[in-house]
């Protein structure tokens, strides 16, 4: 059974976790398995939970004890539960909490490329992609317009980054992801060549003269199709739209170039993840 621990005093290390730890810090990226990232709001949490991930500490309002927090202590087990008003907790984290819980989990162990893709059909990949928001609102997009998974390139921001757990709804939980390569070196000759043996046609998401149009038939007929979407403000690498087989744009009108690359994502999976 979870425990309270009454925080008296904000300063106390047990805390660092929730308030002065850098998300570098809670990734630990030398010891992965040791790595812990922050969920936010009770439906965050119920979803990670519901995917089997591992609780390390909660944080919670007083009033949310016996109140939307009590499911969630319930679940956790032996683990402790830092308590205090709203004032404290805001002195504690700089700003008032989402709905008013944290909680601390263990990061999971990643699957390799090949044992995620091998199955699947229809997957993004995100290259530098470094905005947490954009990456959160991507997840999204993917899990409710037909991705099968996600792939992130070494340089995109991490997934499990507060923010984009936040701003992704929790759907970082329900649909599958991995890191493809560990550094930049790997991406994109290396991991382009990954999803090629696997049997994955590639669709660089690019504003091209003669890109292809995200309606294109070729493209919704292909059997597996990667969607590869680039960094915010430059897009893709000019070597990684080399690479890819097709270059593919969204029709615009009124004279606009392009979208944000969350609002490009969530067209392109609309349209090239239905078979």
């Amino acid at each position: 059974m979870a425990y309270l621990v009454t925080v008296t005093d904000p300063s106390a290390p047990e805390l660092d976790l929730f308030a002065r730890l850098t998300e570098a810090q809670l990734r630990n990226r030398l010891e992965p398995e040791k790595g812990i990232f922050i969920a936010e709001s009770p439906k965050v949490i119920r979803l990670a939970l519901d995917r089997g991930y591992t609780p390390v500490a909660l944080l919670m309002e007083e009033r949310h004890i016996r109140g939307q927090g009590r499911e969630l202590i319930e679940r956790c087990g032996e683990i402790p539960v830092y308590t205090a008003g709203r004032e404290v907790l805001a002195t504690l984290t700089g700003y008032a909490l989402t709905r008013g819980i944290l909680c601390a989990m263990r990061r999971p162990v990643l699957p390799g490329v090949e044992e995620l893709c091998a199955p699947l059909h229809r997957i993004a990949v995100l290259e530098g992609v470094v905005d947490a928001t954009n990456v959160g609102a991507i997840f999204r997009s993917a899990a409710a317009l037909h991705m099968d998974a996600v792939l992130v390139t070494p340089t995109c921001c991490d997934p499990l980054n507060r923010r984009a757990v936040r701003v992704s709804m929790g759907t970082v939980f329900q649909i599958p992801w991995t890191r493809i390569g560990e550094t930049p070196a790997d991406w994109p000759q290396a991991g382009l060549a990954r999803l090629r043996a696997l049997g994955f046609r590639t669709a660089a998401m690019a504003l091209r003269a003669d890109a292809l149009s995200v309606d294109d038939p070729m493209l919704m007929a292909a059997d597996r199709l990667a969607v590869v979407l680039g960094a915010e403000g430059d897009g893709l690498a000019g070597e990684t739209i080399a690479r890819c087989d097709h270059t593919v744009c969204i029709p615009m009108s009124h004279g606009v170039d392009s979208l944000n690359v969350a609002a490009a994502s969530a067209v392109a999976f609309w349209q090239l993840g239905r078979r």
